[in-house]
């Protein structure tokens, strides 16, 4: 047998989930300061819930089976439709209703670099409100939270269906025209002439597209974000986003150093919810790509000062008979709101525990052999400088503190 992950699927260890916890208290703080709640979905939905909302290309990246009684099942896709399933189940929610959402979504990608198959969406969402208030808080939130993670080279490309149905109301169009940021405009043509499309159809859409201008909707949500602080808005005509639940206004951002393709997408669905059963809801959101975000900052060396270690202290065991004098020492610093990792095997010796504590970049280490017991102190080494303190259990606690 050979250990290895699925492709597309990843590993994450330590040093990596740091980061990663980092961006979502980042993201969840920021979220909470514009009175978004917590809410959570299940990994599997009914197929039918998942069927028919995404469109053709999308729903061909989709996990759908058959589970062990026989139903049709699938992975959530995204966290969007999870949540209009929510509404239509959860009628008397308070309207607006806007929640964050952090979860996995699964895709059967091509995968590449910031493409994968297992992937962190952090969604929030404005269900029950047509308000262009609710846009643009949903763009102040991208400023706000891109600019909290040092995320500074940013821009958020902004358009709408409304503004798009001036030049084609075809899903299947839009979908073609959303792959201009991949593919020459060659291929687009290519594609839509596969489609059915006649030339002089392609060329007066193309000619077309690079005249729109923001509607005035469109403009007054642009205002009102500014007006809340949000940053380096741009109107994007070839903006279109691929998924057919996009009523109205539609968002994307992009990083522009290091490039990583777009971080965050979204946009208005004010039909979902009623499609799944539900009553008739106005809706926006977008959702930021955890992962593309958390490359992001790597690749950019951004956090030079985040270690991957949260312990203290490391509390060692000197030998088997002072083993209850460490338990009581460890269990005193963690009620000192110290965070402190107690060594398991006295065998190993003290330089090795001490090479362990090293490894790992714990800064402390707290020594309590035969003197210290018998003198009622402990003996505290900074593993950077390797200074040496014998103190007090109160003294020690106050050293670490500070």
């Amino acid at each position: 047998m050979i250990s290895q992950t699925l492709k597309g699927f990843r590993d994450f260890l330590p040093e990596t989930m740091t980061v990663r916890g980092r961006v979502i208290n980042t993201l969840k703080s920021v979220f909470e300061s514009y009175g978004f709640s917590e809410l959570q979905t299940p990994t599997l939905e009914y197929a039918e819930i998942l069927k028919g909302k995404y469109g053709e290309e999308a729903e061909k990246l989709m996990y759908l089976f058959r589970d062990r009684g026989d139903r049709e099942v699938g992975l959530k896709y995204d966290l969007t439709v999870p949540l209009a399933r929510v509404m239509a189940q959860y009628p008397n929610l308070p309207k607006p209703f806007k929640r964050y959402q952090i979860q996995p979504v699964f895709r059967a990608e091509n995968t590449q670099k910031g493409r994968y198959r297992e992937i962190y969406q952090c969604d929030i969402d404005t269900v029950g409100t047509a308000s262009p208030i609710a846009d643009a808080e949903i763009l102040a939130i991208i400023s706000d939270s891109l600019t909290s993670l040092k995320l500074n080279n940013f821009m958020i490309k902004v358009n709408s269906r409304e503004v798009l149905r001036q030049i084609t109301d075809s899903p299947s169009i839009l979908q073609s025209i959303d792959k201009l940021d991949k593919k020459s405009v060659e291929e687009i043509i290519e594609e839509l002439k596969t489609k059915g499309v006649e030339t002089s159809v392609i060329q007066d859409i193309l000619t077309r597209l690079d005249t729109l201008k923001p509607d005035g909707h469109l403009n007054s949500i642009i205002d009102q974000a500014q007006k809340l602080g949000a940053q380096n808005i741009i109107f994007d005509p070839r903006l279109v986003r691929g998924l057919d639940y996009y009523t109205g206004s539609i968002f994307e951002t992009v990083v522009t150093e290091p490039k990583i393709g777009s971080i965050t997408g979204g946009g208005r669905y004010d039909n979902l919810i009623q499609s799944l059963g539900g009553p008739n809801l106005e809706a926006v959101g977008t959702s930021f790509g955890l992962d593309r975000i958390c490359d992001s900052i790597e690749e950019a060396g951004l956090w030079p000062d985040l270690t991957f270690n949260r312990v203290k202290v490391l509390v060692t065991v000197f030998n088997t008979d002072l083993t209850d004098k460490s338990l009581e020492l460890s269990v005193k610093l963690r009620q000192a709101k110290i965070n402190t990792e107690l060594y398991p095997e006295s065998k190993d010796g003290i330089d090795r525990q001490l090479k362990y504590a090293s490894k790992k970049g714990i800064p402390f280490v707290a020594i309590l052999g035969p003197e210290e017991t018998e003198k009622n102190f402990v003996t505290l080494k900074n593993m950077l400088t390797g200074e040496q303190k014998r103190l007090d259990l109160e003294n020690l606690i106050s050293d670490l503190k500070n």
